[in-house]
């Protein structure tokens, strides 16, 4: 058991039909909790985020060095909708990694395609216990992609591990066409690997094995 703690955003989106605004512009179906990424129109990513319901708000929970491009990207489609949207990123700390034996009261859970999720308010000042170094094994030995090494903004989910949070009888998302034609055509370019160390431009160094991006 072991958790990281993720240097996350966390925007709380407000307003009217807010699923179906978000399944608008995501590659992944959104009609409840999921992890969604989201796509510039060469289909290259934003950001991947967590899709967590709030009472009647949802709580996207994505990288913090993403965030204000993810920002951008969702108010240019807001169009009078009577979305809202406030970063609460400042107020929370993100856990990820494998659940504990008990979670603080306050905390909200959510299943991560990257692992078990952990919100938890600042005011509980939850500690990790996971290293990076620790979270970083975990994943390449479970080939999990993650922020800032294999997900990266000049990638499309193909490449990163993410094929299975692009929908494939979805349409009409911002790049969406380009997405379409790769897989139709099985050509997605370079691709997510596990390998037994030395790796060459690996993206994810472990103890015996790491992760790259490379052509199969």
């Amino acid at each position: 058991m072991g958790l990281f703690q993720c240097n996350a955003s966390i925007l709380l989106i407000s307003g009217n039909d807010l699923m179906t605004f978000l399944d608008g512009l995501s590659t992944n179906q959104i009609s409840g909790p999921c992890t969604a990424p989201f796509t510039k129109e060469n289909a290259k990513i934003i950001d991947v985020c967590d899709v967590i319901p709030v009472g009647d708000n949802i709580a996207l929970v994505g990288s913090a060095e993403y965030k204000d491009d993810l920002v951008n990207h969702l108010s240019k489609r807001i169009l009078g909708r009577g979305i809202s949207i406030t970063d609460i990123s400042h107020l929370n700390d993100v856990f990820i990694g494998i659940s504990p034996n008990t979670v603080p009261d306050g905390a909200t859970v959510h299943d991560s395609t990257f692992g078990w999720m952990m919100i938890c308010p600042k005011s509980i000042s939850y500690r990790p216990t996971w290293t990076e170094e620790e979270w970083s094994e975990h994943r390449v030995m479970n080939s999990i992609p993650f922020h800032g090494h294999e997900i990266t903004q000049d990638r499309h989910p193909y490449s990163c591990g993410l094929e299975t949070l692009v929908h494939p009888q979805k349409g009409c998302y911002i790049g969406q066409e380009i997405l379409t034609r790769m897989r139709t055509r099985g050509k997605t370019g370079k691709t997510m690997h596990r390998e037994l160390n030395p790796v060459e431009n690996a993206t994810t160094v472990g103890h015996t094995h790491s992760l790259s991006i490379k052509r199969s």
